[in-house]
């Protein structure tokens, strides 16, 4: 499938125009508030928030791999920009929303879409656990009015905030945040269909004006969009931003699929193109850098919320983005007029329905091995960064997965129904690789009193090359003791490893193959009878 739009993609706005555009402005609406609010938590301000959900929305729309996707900023890119603000500052984002992009753009290039089904769910469910407290975390400075002390750990800067915060002072803010969580709850409960972070937001707002609150706000945001330009740019700044570009790309490849992934199940008939996903997503956060704005992602929240409305094809999307477009040019005085604090009630009602509590609760209550992983990456992702979670989440399944298949490897030896017990079968179970080889090379033993010796390998379904290299040794082992050796039941795809490790020359030949296990018994019932008539046997 093209890489590109195909003009497939716009045909079908006219069967469903009408949905779609109710769709997008209910979209808008929603997006709106937390636009914003990711603009401010992320440290580069509401009107970067804004910038990305406009065109990244559009951009990722046309060129992106899913009818369904919402694109813009996230909770989860707000924790790895954060810091990154904090160390060079807010006018190196859009430099480092380019550099992303272009690496997602040529990971889509490249075929990688399909790489996301090689990260366990354990690992992205504690992965999404330990971003959401990250954002509940990143909110106590704006829930408790004050600034935000330097520094690169979120659970360090919530504690030492909650330390130098101005008591009572600060219970104005944190109760403003309240009112809004509660709005939210009571909306979401009784009204499901409203907008309910909007609402909050709204009466937050009217409560401030009225009672003439002295609390931080938004602040003047521009009354329209920037023109494009390539970031301001040397060498250095690009070498510091690499690593956190890398990062970024890959947060953005990993959500942006799962959400693609879960939209197009939760519509009959619909599907996604994972590699021409990740060349729009790039091309938004290039195309979002250069109006200033920020890195860009899928929404999952924000795609739910298109897809209930009854959006179906790209053009909900769209009109969604064009809302926002009208509320910079025709809205930007009022909503310079919120405050921070119901900003952040509205990320902390975001953060914690981030995490399904009957996904936690299948986590812990399955396997102690997926039980450790999941926590292992929530606490990872808390306590380090989000890049060392996933690499500590993925080592710590594999090393579990690893042990498991060591545990359902082994050797048993089997009756043949022969009375003559001159002929053994041995069979190998399960994976022959580094970390049983040298278990299975003890457990089959030189017999002094056998003639020929069968290995079957039929239930070997995984052999590295120590693993081929342990079998190759026991074959010269078995001969050395004067044993003949047949191997049975060799997958043809593992023909050519234990060629190069030298197995078929231990054996002493291709000859000493068999796919049919009565070919190999036959084959050494009439090695043993020559030899009895030759007077060789043991």
């Amino acid at each position: 499938m093209s890489l590109l739009p195909i003009r497939q993609d716009f045909t079908v706005f006219r069967h469903h125009w009408k949905g779609d555009i109710a769709a997008g402005i209910t979209v808008g609406i929603v997006a709106l508030p937390l636009a914003l609010a990711f603009g401010v938590s992320s440290g580069v301000g509401a009107a970067a928030g804004l910038v990305t959900a406009i065109i990244a929305g559009i951009v990722a729309s046309v060129f992106g791999g899913s009818n369904l996707q919402v694109s813009g900023p996230t909770g989860a890119m707000v924790v790895i920009i954060a810091p990154l603000v904090l160390e060079h500052g807010a006018a190196a984002v859009p430099l480092l929303s380019v550099l992303a992009g272009v690496i997602v753009v040529l990971a889509g290039i490249a075929g990688m879409g399909k790489a996301i089904s090689l990260i366990p769910w354990p690992v992205i469910e504690g992965f999404t656990l330990g971003i959401a407290t990250i954002i509940a975390l990143q909110q106590v400075p704006n829930l408790l009015g004050v600034d935000a002390p330097a520094g690169s750990n979120t659970l360090q800067v919530a504690i030492e905030t909650i330390g130098i915060a101005s008591w009572p002072e600060a219970l104005t803010t944190l109760g403003l945040a309240a009112g809004t969580i509660l709005v939210i709850l009571l909306v979401t409960r009784f009204f499901p269909t409203w907008p309910a972070s909007l609402i909050g937001v709204v009466l937050g707002s009217l409560i401030v004006f009225a009672f003439s609150l002295d609390v931080p706000l938004i602040g003047a945001l521009p009354d329209g969009l920037p023109m494009p330009s390539m970031p301001a740019m040397n060498l250095d700044l690009i070498t510091a931003l690499v690593p956190g570009a890398f990062a970024v790309a890959l947060l953005a490849g990993i959500e942006s699929l799962l959400s693609a992934r879960v939209a197009a199940g939760l519509v009959k008939g619909e599907g996604y193109h994972p590699d021409r996903e990740l060349v729009g997503q790039g091309l938004a956060s290039v195309a979002s850098g250069m109006f200033g704005g920020m890195p860009a992602t899928g929404a999952m929240a924000r795609t739910a919320v298109n897809i209930r409305a009854g959006g179906r094809t790209r053009l909900s999307v769209i009109t969604h983005a064009l809302f926002l477009l009208a509320v910079v040019y025709l809205a930007s005085g009022i909503v310079s007029r919120i405050p921070l604090a119901s900003l952040a009630g509205v990320l902390v009602v975001t953060a914690f329905n981030m995490v399904s509590r009957s996904t936690a609760r299948t986590m812990l209550q399955s396997t102690r091995s997926d039980a450790l992983v999941f926590c292992t990456t929530a606490v990872t992702t808390i306590v380090l960064d989000l890049i060392w979670a996933i690499g500590v989440g993925v080592a710590v399944m594999c090393i579990l997965v690893l042990r498991h298949l060591a545990k359902q490897s082994g050797v048993r030896r089997e009756d043949h129904g022969d009375e003559d017990r001159r002929i053994a079968i041995f069979r190998i179970d399960g994976a022959m690789f580094f970390g049983v080889s040298d278990r299975l090379e003890a457990e089959i033993p030189t017999l002094d009193d056998v003639d020929v010796v069968i290995l079957r390998l039929s239930r070997v379904g995984v052999m590295d090359v120590t693993g081929a290299k342990a079998l190759a040794d026991i074959v010269t082992r078995l001969r050395e003791a004067g044993n003949v050796v047949y191997l049975k039941g060799l997958d043809p795809s593992l023909l050519d490893l234990a060629d190069r490790v030298g197995v078929i020359d231990a054996l002493g030949g291709a000859e000493h193959l068999f796919d049919s296990l009565d070919e190999a018994l036959e084959r050494a019932r009439n090695l043993v009878a020559l030899k009895e008539r030759k007077g060789l046997t043991r």
